[in-house]
C-alpha cells in the first residue's frame, strides 16, 4: 500500500478533536511519498480545515453543509469514499470515537475495504497493513494482517501522539456530496443531552483521570476525588456503582456501559475492579489503584497499588501533589 492516506476530521465546537490530531500524526508517519489528505464536513468547516494545515496537511477537502452536523455516519460515508477515490487514497484513518467506529464500518462496506477498530499499532508495507488492538475487554491483544489494496482504521484514542505543528499553506477543495442509495438505512439523531460541565478536562480527552467508586461510601465524600483530580489537572470519573446511586451523573461513568478511556495516568480510588469497569480503562498507560481490600481485582491490572484507607491516603496524596506543584 503506497497511495495517499485520507484522514477524516471530526469537529467539536468548531475545532478538530484530539482523536483527529492523533490520526493526522500517524498518517504523516506512515505516508512517505504518498502524502496525507484531510476531509471535514459540517456547517463551520473552514477553521477546522485550516487546523489540518497547521498540522502539516495542505490538501484538505471539505463539505460545508449543516446536514453533516447531526453526526450520522451514513451522511459522511459517501463523501469520504468520493474523496478517497478522487485523491487515490488507499488507507483511511478515523478517530476511534463513537462516530469514527460507526463510520469505519460504513466506509468499508461502500469502499470494499478491510477494516479494523480500536487500533493501537499500525505498520504499513507492500503486503498490506499489520495492526494490533486489544480484544476480550483488554485481556488480550491481537495482531492482524489486513490484506487487499484498501483499508480503513479507527485508531484508539490516546494510543498515538498528536501531530506536531508544521504549518503549510492549505489548498481547500470542495468535496462531492453523494447521497446514500435508495433503501439505504442510516441512524438519525433524535436529541442531544449536554454533559454537565466540570472545571477540568473532559473524560475522553484527558491525559490524567481520577475515578471514584463505591469505596468513597457517600456522595458528600466525593470531594476527595475531585480535589485529587484538581491537584493533578485531571478529569473526574466514576464507577457504575457511583452513577447508579446518583452520586454523580452518568456522563462520569467509565466502563463497558460508560466511556472507554485511554489516558496516560488512571487513578482508581475505592473501585473494586469489576470487569465492566476494567474494560473501559485497561488500556490506560499507567494505572494506580487505591483500595483497602488487598484482594480487589483492580490490583491485577494496576501498575502501582496502595492498600489502605482512602480517607487517609487521598488527602495526604493531594496535599503532597499540591506542594510539589506549588499550588
Amino acid at each position: 500500500m503506497t497511495g495517499a492516506i485520507l484522514v477524516v476530521g471530526e469537529v467539536h465546537d468548531g475545532r478538530l478533536i484530539g482523536a483527529t490530531l492523533e490520526a493526522i500524526g500517524k498518517a504523516r508517519e506512515l505516508a512517505g511519498d504518498g502524502g496525507v489528505v484531510g476531509f471535514v464536513a459540517g456547517s463551520t468547516v473552514e477553521p477546522a480545515a485550516r487546523e489540518f494545515a497547521d498540522r502539516g496537511v495542505a490538501n484538505v477537502h471539505w463539505a460545508k453543509n449543516a446536514e453533516f452536523d447531526d453526526g450520522a455516519a451514513g451522511r459522511f460515508a459517501p463523501s469520504v469514499v468520493s474523496v478517497a477515490e478522487a485523491t487515490g487514497a488507499d488507507l483511511i484513518l478515523v478517530g476511534g470515537t463513537t462516530l469514527g467506529r460507526d463510520l469505519a464500518g460504513q466506509i468499508a462496506i461502500r469502499w470494499n475495504a478491510a477494516a479494523a477498530t480500536g487500533v493501537t499499532e499500525v505498520r504499513r508495507d507492500g503486503s498490506g497493513l499489520h495492526v494490533r488492538r486489544p480484544i476480550f475487554g483488554g485481556r488480550a491483544t491481537e495482531t492482524r494482517h489486513l490484506e487487499g489494496s484498501r483499508a480503513v482504521l479507527a485508531l484508539r484514542p490516546h494510543a498515538f501522539p498528536e501531530a506536531s505543528e508544521s504549518r503549510v499553506d492549505v489548498l481547500l477543495e470542495p468535496a462531492a456530496r453523494i447521497d446514500p442509495p435508495a433503501g439505504w438505512r442510516e441512524s438519525k439523531r433524535l436529541g442531544v443531552e449536554t454533559a454537565p460541565a466540570g472545571s477540568g478536562p473532559g473524560l475522553t480527552d484527558a491525559s490524567i483521570i481520577v475515578s471514584g467508586g463505591r469505596g468513597v461510601r457517600a456522595p458528600e465524600n466525593f470531594h476527595l476525588i475531585e480535589e485529587l483530580a484538581a491537584s493533578l489537572g485531571a478529569a473526574v470519573g466514576a464507577s457504575r456503582a457511583v452513577t447508579d446511586a446518583g452520586w454523580r451523573p452518568a456522563s462520569y461513568q467509565v466502563g463497558q456501559t460508560g466511556k472507554t478511556v485511554s489516558p496516560q495516568l488512571y487513578v482508581a480510588v475505592g473501585i473494586s475492579g469489576a470487569i465492566q469497569h476494567i474494560v473501559g480503562m485497561v488500556s490506560s498507560r499507567v494505572i494506580v489503584a487505591i483500595n483497602s481490600d488487598a484482594s480487589a481485582p483492580i490490583f491485577k491490572v494496576a501498575d502501582y497499588g496502595i492498600v489502605g484507607d482512602l480517607f487517609q491516603i487521598v488527602p495526604a496524596l493531594t496535599s503532597e501533589i499540591r506542594k510539589v506543584r506549588g499550588l
